[in-house]
């Protein structure tokens, strides 16, 4: 595959894709900072994150939010409950609040947030330690947000992370078309499968997640971790904030499993019959993030930083991917 279609961006979009470093600096100096001119791209291509150095005082964090991806009322959501996380003294990284107490700010056509810099190193995963303690930090977010739900984030569901993207991929000519068939008979049988790995788990308890709580999401601390990123916050099943730590062979996971989960029970209870959902939750994100892909594909960030997303032998790859997903869902669940 040589020319995947590039969708013609809407105008906000087309001048968020061109974020100069004028633009974010008067943005950010519209706040009352001075700013030293210092910027530091950050890791994130969804939205667009920057360290931005003071003239005064420690460097901030400036995050631009992509239009017409989440509303103002859903990045407000976000807000509140990082900050009602923090006030419960779970390590996350709230907003800054102006002396207005606004945390979503305007400038121009940008919509944009502030937030304290921290710095941080990835968790060990071949640690007990660090994963026991990384149960009892996604415990407490689960114990609070099970209290109320969002109103304007989506859940979790085989609609977003399967249908839709899986229907965009072929219906804007992504999958080459010798592999398209096989494409879409795939997802179909992965369907079924998810359905029935959603069934087997019963009557679940949807509670407001992290929702993207994987690694990269961590940052690792002398005190601890810090859990960053709350950009993808949602409804769902607890097993979703649990199951991105989890890789491997069988044995491999069930250990890690019960470490995650030694230190998680100490705050909130673990229903087991959620772990049927392990591998529909990561099929569904492999099917996702495709989709995620080809969705962003005209902005000339994505192309450049994914360019293997272009060619027959990423697609090859990806249905085999699939496939190995069907076995697994076939497996019964790990065991705790």
């Amino acid at each position: 595959m040589s020319s995947s279609p590039i969708m013609k961006p809407e105008a906000d979009e087309q001048a968020f894709a061109t974020l100069t470093p004028d633009v974010l600096l008067d943005a950010v100096e519209s706040t009352g900072v001075s700013c030293s001119g210092q910027i530091l791209a950050l890791n994130s291509y969804e939205n667009r994150v920057y360290q931005v150095g003071l003239e005064e005082g420690p460097p901030l964090v400036a995050k631009f939010y992509r239009p017409n991806r989440w509303s103002d009322k859903a990045i407000l959501e976000e807000h509140q409950f990082t900050i009602d996380l923090m006030e419960q003294e779970i390590p996350v990284i709230a907003p800054i609040v102006d002396s207005d107490g606004n945390t979503l700010l305007h400038y121009d056509s940008c919509r944009f947030s502030l937030y304290p810099s921290r710095g941080g190193r990835a968790p060990e995963l071949d640690d007990p330690g660090h994963l026991v303690q990384l149960g009892r930090f996604i415990a407490r977010i689960h114990l609070l947000g099970a209290t109320a739900s969002f109103e304007h984030r989506p859940g979790i569901d085989r609609e977003t992370f399967v249908d839709q993207p899986s229907n965009y991929l072929l219906q804007h000519g992504f999958v080459p078309s010798h592999l398209e068939m096989a494409y879409e008979t795939l997802v179909s049988d992965l369907n079924d499968r998810i359905a029935s790995c959603y069934a087997n788990a019963g009557a679940l308890k949807i509670i407001r997640l992290h929702g993207d709580c994987h690694p990269g999401n961590i940052l690792w601390r002398d005190e601890g971790p810090q859990i960053v990123d709350f950009d993808d916050c949602r409804m769902g099943p607890a097993i979703q904030d649990l199951w991105m730590f989890l890789s491997g062979d069988r044995s491999y996971m069930t250990e890690r499993l019960a470490d995650l989960l030694e230190g998680y029970c100490q705050f909130y209870d673990f229903n087991p019959l959620e772990l049927h959902l392990v591998e529909a939750l990561r099929t569904m994100r492999i099917i996702h993030y495709a989709g995620w892909l080809a969705r962003r594909w005209y902005d000339p960030a994505f192309p450049m930083a994914f360019p293997w997303f272009d060619t027959t032998a990423f697609w090859e790859e990806h249905i085999l991917t699939l496939r190995e997903q069907v076995a697994k869902m076939d497996e019964p669940p790990l065991v705790w």
